[in-house]
């Protein structure tokens, strides 16, 4: 069931805004592998894959952070070795187990197709770094429903910081109350809300709420 918590016009909006990971695509194994690969290059124990999925939403540098734990967080060096493991790792191995969760593929061809006599833009925002983001929305199909794909190193600051939906505005040149931001946690609820956006939370991914 679907719940607008104010008066909501489906046909006014003009731009979509989604999330990567756990909205548009399932890459939990990716990810949980990619983790488990770079603790056991430090020589740490293995996480189990739902905790791990529970750190996924604010950026690699914070996920390695959450996983090595408090114990190191002080230790610089290794959070640096761990991150520069995980990301070396994750870019050979981002695409092993990753797909696109079943209708989405429909869902975007759907919303490609003009609404009043109007196109629809759609744009991709993820706190995942930018060049993976770019590379596994290609090569899964994706690239040609957006007009933008950022990721969390495209900008000074990540989500729920607006300014990566401020930009996409401003360059889509559309308005934020005919913009809507889509994903599976609550930081792209606050990022929606924080750039004046509707905001829809999916009930599937890895953080649904």
């Amino acid at each position: 069931m679907i719940r607008f918590l104010r008066p909501f016009d489906p046909h006014r909006i003009r731009l979509l805004v989604f999330d990567l990971d756990g909205t548009l695509i399932d890459s939990r194994l990716d990810l949980v592998h990619s983790v488990n690969a770079t603790l056991r290059h430090i020589g740490r124990p293995e996480l189990d894959g739902d905790i791990i999925a529970s750190y996924v939403g604010d950026g690699a540098p914070v996920l390695v952070r959450r996983v090595l734990g408090d114990a190191d967080m002080a230790n610089e060096a290794l959070l640096r070795e761990a991150l520069e493991y995980f990301l070396g790792y994750y870019r050979i191995h981002k695409l092993d187990h990753t797909v696109v969760y079943e209708g989405i593929p429909e869902m975007l061809a759907r919303l490609a197709e003009p609404s009043n006599g109007l196109q629809r833009e759609m744009a991709v925002l993820s706190n995942k770094p930018v060049n993976p983001s770019r590379d596994i929305v290609q090569a899964l199909g994706m690239a040609d429903f957006f007009v933008r794909i950022y990721g969390g190193n495209s900008f000074p600051t990540k989500k729920p910081d607006p300014l990566g939906v401020q930009t996409i505005l401003q360059e889509t040149g559309i308005a934020a109350e005919q913009a809507l931001m889509i994903g599976d946690s609550s930081v792209d609820v606050l990022t929606g809300r924080n750039a004046g956006l509707w905001t829809c939370g999916v009930n599937y991914g890895f953080a649904p709420h």
